[in-house]
């Protein structure tokens, strides 16, 4: 019959047995790890009971232990030094999952010596406890392994379809293999479970938020183990259903179930992905029929396909003669500048009367920048006022340049529209023709010999400066004496001379 264990500091083994629990250190993983032989002597006339556990599980998955605390002998350990951990998470998959040996709970020295009842955080959690706890046959052993499970004596434990493996350090240098066996659902089973949770789109939004619905549980389908469903297998010599180490890896199970139902998915026989993607199928394919459309009323195909007049098209209205004016817009405190939003709108109806009369929308082959010019040179007055810069500033940030360069491209798009900023931003090199008149013509004029570099002619002083554009025009530009700071001035003319025209060239001879 089994040993009472009452008291907490009674060995995990005998030690009468005359054989050291740490002469045979640990392998490097839990599928080589030999179970502990039983040393219990038998009693006359019976022989000696086994544990289904002592036999190693051939196919079963490498058990994560961490490092656990080694009770104290009052002797420094002469064996050989045991792994910190022999757990091997590299190895997980979607049906393989390691986790990391948890943490001694807070009130582990209060809690020691209480009742069973309320171990787990969530009802899922402890309803896995009471499955274990309503098969036990030693209500004792259940209390020593929850004070196994407090104080943090259970290594990382392995979770895969239908077993749970893990290390529980016990009295001895050497920790024990246990092993908690659940059966795995079959495919009947599986799908109406996945059915069950398709028709409740609750249950799958509380599955994501790692909560595990009562509705789902009480589907039809067994998904928490009822009373002597888990099997407890430990390498130990205890005997008892379940031992202390066994009840110990069951109330630390309690504990990742509360953080994570889909352990209990898995130990059903199928991984967390998998069941989401089957979950999302299902879900698809029930929206799906459920969005179909009613039959619609028909028509034969003969009298569809039937040769039909259609009625005319009415003519176009008549286009207007000119874009009407906007409404007016009023000043809010705080809002948008009534004179800007006028401004946009009234060029907004220009753009829309040459599209409707031409066809041809000019503006829309601008670029960010060239429009941004366009909607300043079209801003009437002169001079930078309060409103101008506030514009200006706006229109510049909008496209990355500054107040300065809008205003003299401004300038530019004045004298000469698109192809007077172009000539502002893009020098190029004229072919020999006209360039090359323009300064005998300058000389004949009495001005003195302009410096030419590509399509520019420099006054000697610095002070003036011609461009020669794309269109066969000429562009006045004016710059402070000695330094490089041109702006447009003037008329463009076909005449190099013309273009000079009152810009003071003749006071610099």
């Amino acid at each position: 019959m089994p040993r009472d264990e009452s008291a907490p500091d009674e060995p995990d083994e005998p030690e009468q047995t005359g054989v050291r629990a740490d002469q045979e250190p640990p392998a490097e993983h839990p599928e080589d790890a030999p179970a502990a032989p039983s040393r219990r002597p038998a009693s006359a006339g019976s022989p000696a009971p086994a544990k289904a556990s002592h036999q190693p599980e051939p196919n079963s998955p490498a058990p994560v232990p961490a490092a656990l605390p080694v009770p104290s002998t009052g002797s420094t350990p002469t064996g050989p030094r045991l792994p910190s951990t022999m757990a091997t998470p590299h190895r997980d998959t979607e049906l393989r999952r390691t986790f990391p040996s948890l943490s001694p709970r807070a009130s582990a020295s209060a809690s020691a010596s209480a009742s069973a009842s309320g171990f787990a955080e969530t009802w899922w959690g402890n309803a896995w406890v009471r499955a274990l706890e309503e098969g036990a046959l030693d209500v004792k052993r259940l209390g020593r392994g929850r004070g196994y499970a407090e104080r943090g004596h259970v290594d990382a434990i392995t979770v895969t379809p239908g077993l749970v493996l893990a290390y529980v350090q016990g009295s001895r240098p050497r920790p024990y293999r246990v092993q908690l066996r659940l059966r795995t659902f079959g495919e009947d089973e599986w799908e109406r479970l996945l059915e069950a949770a398709a028709d409740r789109p609750a249950d799958i939004a509380a599955l994501l938020d790692k909560e595990l619905p009562q509705t789902l549980a009480d589907s039809g389908v067994p998904l928490l183990p009822e009373p002597g469903e888990l099997e407890p297998r430990c390498s130990c010599p205890d005997f008892g259903h379940p031992c202390k180490h066994a009840a110990a890896l069951c109330y630390q199970t309690a504990r990742l179930l509360d953080a994570d139902p889909f352990v209990l998915l898995l130990l059903r026989g199928r991984g967390e992905r998998e069941v989401l993607d089957a979950l999302s199928r299902r879900s698809a394919a029930r929206a799906a029929r459920e969005r179909q459309p009613a039959s619609l009323p028909g028509i034969r195909a003969t009298e569809a396909l039937a040769p039909r007049r259609l009625p005319p098209l009415p003519p176009p209205l008549p286009v207007p003669a000119h874009p009407e004016q906007p409404p007016v817009y009023p000043g809010v405190p705080g809002g948008p500048d009534p004179f800007a939003l006028d401004q946009l709108a009234t060029d907004a109806a220009a753009r829309a009367h040459t599209l409707l009369t031409t066809g041809h929308d000019p503006v829309g082959e601008l670029t960010l920048w060239q429009d941004a010019v366009r909607l300043a040179a079209a801003r009437p007055g002169s001079g930078l006022t309060a409103s101008t810069r506030a514009l200006y500033a706006t229109l510049a940030d909008a496209v990355g340049r500054t107040p300065g360069d809008l205003a003299r491209a401004v300038a530019a798009w004045r004298q000469g529209g698109l192809e007077g900023l172009a000539v502002l931003e893009e020098p190029w090199d004229p072919p020999a023709g006209r360039f090359d008149r323009a300064r005998p013509q300058l000389l004949a004029a009495d001005l003195p010999a302009f410096r030419p570099s590509r399509n520019h002619l420099t006054h000697p002083g610095g002070h003036l400066q011609l461009r020669f554009g794309r269109d066969g025009l000429w562009y006045a530009y004016e710059s402070e004496p000695g330094h490089d700071d041109w702006w447009p001035r003037g008329t463009p003319d076909l005449d190099p001379v013309g273009a000079l025209t009152g810009l003071g060239a003749s006071d610099d001879l």
